[in-house]
């Protein structure tokens, strides 16, 4: 059993991760020069998935740029990936009902987070989705976050999300942001309105619907929302022990083939450098990360910092965004 689409949300403006977030859509942050959204396509594409959707909103012409292919289209190693602009930002609900035209509607898709990193396996919740007829499946895990989705172990059925309806005694866990939905989700979401899903949900429960959830905590989760998250999880992938457990068609490279580095410059700890970024002869660098076409002058004595598309940065600098 499979589920052969999925919906991955690009539409969010990172405000939580600001200023990563004015030269790129969050989706769209290098960890290790990959951006991190191909984490999500190849980490669904391990699980069955061919074709994918994106909606986009802030900076939408970023994802043909980075990922090629033409600002509708592209194809990622061979997978569709069709987008769906939003020039009014919908929300996850409103997200997924301006979706539908670019998924089809008769089939199960998978709604994966952009701002999300993982190697969870998904077979579980693919299997449990399809097998148990649920409107919705939720992938749970036990800690790493806020606890706000009930689910009661011995049916699977969620019971309350951030225990809004109450009388609930079933324990809570967290919301990986990974899910898979029946197409009659539809149903549920007036087009064109900005809508929360979680709301969706709940009037689903109430109603009867089945909202099953999967608690999963093989695997690593990371949330990207912020600027301390994005840098830890870079230097942990920095660890080949800590590579994701499923392959990566687009690599990641803490030094791009394209950068260009002076023998003479000094890089230590954890670094990364993007493509067409120069660092001169002379410059120092320590558990700093500079993204594309960026330059580090030969002053440069840099220590926790990042420095970002086409920016340059010089002199002694100190856990600065640049």
């Amino acid at each position: 059993m499979s589920i052969r689409q999925a919906f991955v949300l690009g539409a969010g403006l990172g405000t939580r991760l600001r200023p990563l977030t004015d030269c790129r859509p969050k989706p769209l942050v290098p960890v290790l020069n990959k951006p991190l959204i191909t984490f999500a396509f190849d980490h669904l594409r391990h699980f069955g998935v061919e074709a994918f959707a994106v909606n986009t909103h802030h900076l939408p012409a970023a994802y043909p740029r980075l990922l090629g292919g033409d600002p509708e289209e592209i194809a990622y190693f061979g997978s569709p990936v069709r987008f769906r602009h939003e020039p009014v930002l919908l929300e996850t609900g409103g997200g997924i009902a301006n979706i539908r035209p670019a998924l089809s509607d008769t089939a199960p898709f998978l709604v994966y987070n952009g701002d999300v990193l993982s190697d969870a396996p998904l077979d579980r919740l693919i299997e449990r989705h399809l097998a148990d007829g649920n409107a919705a499946t939720l992938l749970l895990r036990s800690g790493g976050g806020p606890l706000q989705v009930q689910c009661d172990p011995a049916t699977g059925r969620v019971a309350d999300i951030r225990r809004t309806l109450g009388g609930s005694s079933a324990p809570a866990f967290l919301f990986s942001g990974i899910y898979a939905l029946d197409p009659r989700i539809f149903r549920w979401i007036p087009e064109g309105e900005i809508l929360s899903i979680v709301p969706v949900f709940l009037k689903m429960i109430q109603a009867g619907e089945k909202i099953g959830g999967v608690v999963e905590d093989r695997g690593r989760w990371f949330d990207l929302g912020n600027r301390d998250s994005y840098v830890q999880t870079c230097r942990q992938m920095a660890d080949p022990a800590n590579a994701p457990a499923y392959p990566l068609n687009w690599p990641m490279a803490a030094i791009h083939p394209e950068a260009e580095i002076s023998p003479e410059a000094v890089l230590q700890g954890v670094c990364t450098v993007g493509p067409g970024t120069r660092v001169e002869a002379g410059a120092r660098i320590a558990d700093s990360f500079a993204w594309d076409h960026a330059r580090i002058t030969g002053d440069a004595d840099l220590r926790d910092c990042l420095v970002l598309d086409g920016q340059t940065a010089g002199g002694s600098q100190e856990d600065r965004v640049s």
